[in-house]
């Protein structure tokens, strides 16, 4: 074929698209692209796992994952996730509770933590928050489920800047990308304040954190149970005047039953207050000096 003479403007209309063709692959490659360029870290609130203190679960990733930087919360260790108390990973305002047209997220929590931040609570079996309601680091969401578009029981997590999905960090450590890593929870234990006990301490081997609740900065009043006997236990926590005997107390109360209460000057916490409530809603609380907490009947099964 005989070759084509271009006139002298296409030669150089040309030439000038080889040039910017060059120049945009030599920028591609000198000038990375950071997925999180812009996520102002300063504002970044220290997540932690959306568990209560001490549990261990699987953080599984994969790259067909949707969206692609999501942590699915799972079993682990022969020990089953579903009917799970989720935490909040940090404190904030709840701006989702329900389900969303148009996604498989199923019922979903969305807490707002302010600066930009926001995290995902997906597939919930039942939701303990409504749009508004303030939560502290580890307070209640909801328990872990299976609804939407799921395979089996699990807890779909996001961390997001400006809505921009971000690697997921918890407790200072990010979550590998890719693969299944267990991870223990440290949201809210105890210890973290530089008190040496934990909820876990205080009432015993069998129990399980159902809920907590901040008492400002003064301490956490715990809500624990032992599937083992069918008892609940209630202890504070203190995080001010350690290992110093200030006022503090626990109470719990089965419905229809008699209220138990600890009260009085502690070093550490007060309580444990243990009662017989399975399948029993329980009404339970605690204070540190001026800062105290009392619960509806709830936690009913």
């Amino acid at each position: 074929m005989p070759k084509v003479k271009l006139p002298g403007i296409l030669k150089k209309k040309r030439w000038l698209l080889g040039l910017s063709a060059a120049v945009a692959l030599i920028a591609a490659a000198t000038i990375p692209v950071f997925a999180q360029a812009d996520v102002n870290t300063t504002s970044k609130p220290a997540f932690q796992m959306p568990f209560h203190c001490g549990q261990t679960w699987q953080a599984a990733t994969f790259t067909g994952h949707s969206p692609q930087l999501a942590v699915d919360w799972q079993s682990y260790g022969g020990h089953q996730i579903d009917g799970t108390p989720v935490a909040a990973a940090a404190a904030g305002k709840v701006i989702h509770a329900g389900t969303m047209s148009g996604t498989g997220y199923g019922n979903l929590v969305i807490v707002d933590h302010g600066g930009g931040w926001t995290t995902f609570y997906a597939h919930l079996k039942n939701m303990s928050v409504h749009v508004g309601s303030k939560v502290g680091q580890g307070g209640a969401i909801g328990h872990v489920g299976s609804t939407g578009h799921v395979s089996g029981p699990h807890l779909h997590f996001e961390e997001r800047y400006n809505n921009h999905v971000e690697k997921v960090v918890v407790g200072g450590k990010q979550v590998p990308y890719y693969g299944h890593t267990p991870f223990k929870s440290k949201n809210t234990c105890g210890g973290s304040s530089g008190n040496p006990y934990t909820a876990s301490d205080a009432c015993g081997s069998g129990y399980k954190t159902v809920d907590s609740q901040a008492l400002g900065k003064a301490g956490r009043v715990y809500l624990m149970y032992n599937s083992g006997n069918g008892y609940n236990c209630v202890a504070t926590i203190k995080n001010t005047s350690i290992g110093k005997s200030s006022a503090a107390s626990a109470f719990l109360e089965p419905k229809n039953g008699k209220r138990s209460t600890n009260s009085g000057s502690f070093k550490y916490y007060a309580g444990p207050v243990k009662k017989s409530a399975k399948k029993t809603c329980v009404k339970w609380g605690g204070s540190v000096g001026s800062s105290n907490y009392t619960s509806g009947f709830e936690h009913c099964g």
